[in-house]
């Protein structure tokens, strides 16, 4: 008797592979050659001295914050591939044409958000305040993606994850964001205090209506 068959179906990870040694390695290659700021960069969620240091706006396009940023586009990619996975089994998370999907939305949506802030800012004439104010936020936010990283590496290697774990990610990510705004109004209370009017229509427009109708977008798109 002659057994029926059944092809195997191998999902291929070696694109994700060679991206997580990619990134690992840019992430290594920063740490040697910016070792001191690297070390204080680390320890960004207990210590605001990384801020007080380098919060001069000519940081924002130094090689530092590049190749980090390229590290936190890839990493919050891979999050978001694994989330939808986690959340809805029949998206794959080695689906590669979906990651490179959501990698350039990312990375339209944060330079797209970025020179509409410059704009923004150039009207209301608080372009210094809006550029030290982004590299505050850049700066974060590239906290938070070099955290989650290994995360992600952990995570994509592994089947069944429960949906409590991107949740509690989504949570810690949540706060460390809230605590960087606490410490940007901290940082530049002075600027803020004379531009008061100026600094309230900022966040409203550009800090929290574009991720509403970010939310409201995916929500309805998959419901």
């Amino acid at each position: 008797m002659i057994e029926q068959l059944h092809p195997r179906i191998i999902e291929n990870k070696d694109w994700a592979t060679l991206l997580f040694v990619v990134t690992f390695a840019v992430v290594a290659m920063t740490k040697s050659a910016y070792e001191t700021r690297f070390s204080e960069f680390s320890k960004l969620i207990f210590s605001d001295k990384y801020a007080k240091i380098y919060r001069d706006n000519s940081h924002m396009k130094n090689s530092f914050t590049v190749g980090l940023f390229f590290v936190q586009i890839i990493s919050f990619a891979f999050f978001i591939l694994l989330a939808m996975n986690i959340f809805d089994s029949s998206i794959k998370k080695t689906d590669w044409i979906l990651f490179i999907q959501i990698a350039t939305f990312l990375l339209y949506f944060i330079l797209g958000k970025y020179l509409i802030e410059k704009i923004v800012a150039t009207s209301f004439n608080i372009d210094e305040f809006v550029e030290l104010f982004n590299l505050q936020k850049v700066t974060y936010r590239t906290y938070i993606g070099v955290l989650i990283l290994p995360i992600n590496a952990v995570l994509f290697y592994y089947n069944n994850i429960p949906q409590i774990i991107p949740l509690a990610i989504i949570g810690i990510s949540l706060c460390i964001s809230v605590y960087s705004y606490f410490i940007s109004i901290k940082t530049y209370q002075n600027v803020i205090i004379g531009k008061l009017f100026y600094f309230i229509l900022y966040l409203c427009a550009l800090e929290i209506a574009p991720y509403y109708f970010l939310y409201y977008w995916i929500t309805k798109g998959s419901a």
